[in-house]
């Protein structure tokens, strides 16, 4: 039997026209969705059915990727999708994996991709427009001009060296520690946005560390400028 196909698909951060074409075709053309989720009711499976009128005709395999630091319990379920994809992989079906942003970015399917090439199954990333992108834009700011450079930092693992660092800096996976981060924010007096729920209908925008709410949704992307960027 012939083996089948993996995709990891970047969905984009919200906006479902911001999926891009090969995107859309690769879950069109796919015999299975996969989602890191419990059930549909998770954003990426949104972003996809905004694209894609039929979806719910596809077969779903829900696969649940605990929201943990413990590496014991990833290694666990990172282990369980992997095998729960190869079964349908050594069936011969295409799968394709459906994650938030750009699949290179923080990405869970990442473990899974690793894995099953490393067992000898074909898998393929596509790329889609990353969640800070997106955010500059909705903000009508750069990311990096002439000679500044971008970081992109996951703000749970601690901000106050990084806030130090030259040029833009692009605080994700912010969660629970929102306050934390909006106390070293305002000490460091630095020139702050936030766009929560980028391109979705709750859609926020906050234009100074002030203005940010300490309860923020997990989906909220800070992009931090030196104070006297112009």
């Amino acid at each position: 039997m012939k083996q089948g196909m993996l995709y990891g698909v970047g969905v984009g951060p919200g906006d479902p026209e911001l999926m891009t074409l090969k995107a859309v075709r690769i879950v069109r053309e796919a015999d299975v969705i996969a989602l890191p989720a419990k059930t549909k009711d998770c954003v990426a499976y949104r972003i996809a059915k905004g694209a894609l009128e039929d979806l719910d005709e596809k077969e779903f395999l829900y696969l649940h990727m605990p929201m943990t630091k413990d590496p014991e319990i990833l290694r666990e379920a990172h282990d369980r999708g992997a095998e729960a994809v190869r079964e349908l992989l050594e069936a011969g079906k295409t799968v394709a994996f459906l994650t938030l942003g750009d699949v290179t970015v923080y990405s869970t399917y990442l473990y899974l991709h690793r894995r099953l090439l490393a067992a000898g199954f074909k898998a393929e990333l596509v790329n889609g427009i990353p969640s800070f992108c997106a955010a500059a834009a909705r903000l009508g700011i750069g990311l990096a001009e002439t000679k500044e450079a971008l970081h992109v930092i996951p703000a749970t693992y601690g901000i106050r060296e990084a806030l130090s660092l030259p040029g833009t800096k692009v605080l994700m996976k912010s969660g629970k520690a929102m306050g934390q981060v909006k106390r070293e924010l305002l000490e460091a007096g630095c020139q702050v946005f936030m766009v929560e729920n980028c391109g979705m209908e709750n859609e926020r925008v906050c234009r100074s560390a002030e203005d940010i709410d300490e309860n923020a949704g997990y989906y909220s992307l800070l992009i931090v400028k030196e104070a006297d960027h112009g």
